[in-house]
């Protein structure tokens, strides 16, 4: 059987379980503040988030496309089979490792890094398309620091507006209205994250001349789609406890505001076509509500946490990358 299509088939499922475990990772960020104010019970949660993202990434294909063509150029890509497979097996081990700690990281960072380093591994630094891979991580930088602000932002301006209401009522009426927002956060993060599934993918194809331009087909989007929808119904309680609970005591009221902030930096990153971490933006969101709401009630030390392995994600996954580029260029 003709090697490449052995590696291309590998590539698929590799992708198909990235976004699957994706799914569980960072899916669970998207429904933690809605579980932890009880406005949905876990199960319930999970399934809302599964059919949610399951439409969201069937909505768009703008990402994808930036991840097919703006890192690398999947034409020119030298061994591309083998880069694309190498990052995949680095993202994947990354995701897991940090999803066993309980650490919300980014699946962004771990497999653009993992592009980047399994190419220069295969080509040198060259290899790299510096123009879109600059723009990308702008978008990388920049969303959780806008993130931070906005739900800093909408949530004092919550305080303003409901600051004479009844507090049992309004915990009540946002409890209710949390579902709404769990919903639209969980879209987002489809619209966003199951994309970059489909432009590894895609990018596999254009490097073992299968298709010949970015356009996503539909086969890869549909079965990208499913891969995410079906790993969020497997949950990820572990991170769900520590963006839900361990960076600050979440009420319904800040629940909305995080929930609302993050859905609207998601959709407005995928709107201009850029990926960005759904993880960062999130808990970004939350940390801006938090210091919003009480500056001593955030903790801080889980923040740092995060923050350490947000830095350390994107280069780490490279270097996990080349080598495992390395080691399957002495293969085949």
């Amino acid at each position: 059987m003709d090697p490449i299509f052995i590696i291309t088939i590998l590539i698929v499922i590799g992708a198909l379980a990235f976004d699957f475990i994706n799914g569980f990772h960072d899916t669970a960020n998207a429904i933690a503040t809605s579980v932890s104010t009880k406005a949905l019970k876990p199960r319930h949660a999970i399934i809302l988030a599964a059919v949610m993202n399951f439409v969201g990434a069937m909505t768009f294909t703008g990402v994808a496309k930036t991840i097919t063509k703006d890192i690398v150029d999947p034409f020119t890509l030298q061994n591309g089979s083998l880069v694309i497979l190498a990052a995949l097996i680095a993202a994947i081990f990354w995701n897991l490792l940090t999803w066993y700690y309980g650490i919300p990281s980014s699946s962004s960072h771990a497999i653009i890094g993992s592009i980047a380093g399994a190419a220069i591994a295969a080509a040198g630094f060259s290899a790299l398309n510096y123009q879109g891979f600059l723009k990308i991580l702008q978008a990388l930088i920049f969303s959780p620091l806008i993130a931070f602000a906005a739900g800093f932002i909408v949530y004092s301006i919550f305080k303003i507006v409901f600051k004479n209401n009844n507090l049992t009522k309004t915990n009540r009426n946002f409890r209710l209205f949390q579902i709404f927002t769990a919903a639209l956060q969980s879209y987002t993060h489809g619209t966003n994250d199951a994309q970059k599934a489909m432009g590894i993918i895609t990018m596999a194809l254009i490097a073992n001349d299968y298709v010949t331009t970015t356009d996503i087909p539909f086969w890869v989007q549909f079965s990208c789609a499913l891969a995410m929808g079906l790993g969020t119904s497997v949950g990820g309680w572990k991170i769900i406890k520590t963006v839900g609970g361990k960076i600050m005591k979440i009420r319904p009221i800040n629940g909305v505001a995080a929930d609302l902030t993050g859905a609207m930096i998601i959709f407005g990153a995928t709107y201009i076509h850029l990926p960005v971490s759904t993880t960062h933006v999130i808990s970004s969101s939350i940390l801006g509500v938090g210091s919003a709401h009480r500056l001593k009630g955030v903790k801080w030390g889980t923040a740092q946490r995060m923050l350490i392995t947000w830095v350390i994600t994107l280069p780490i996954s490279a270097t996990l990358a080349a080598i495992t580029y390395f080691i399957l260029n002495a293969f085949f």
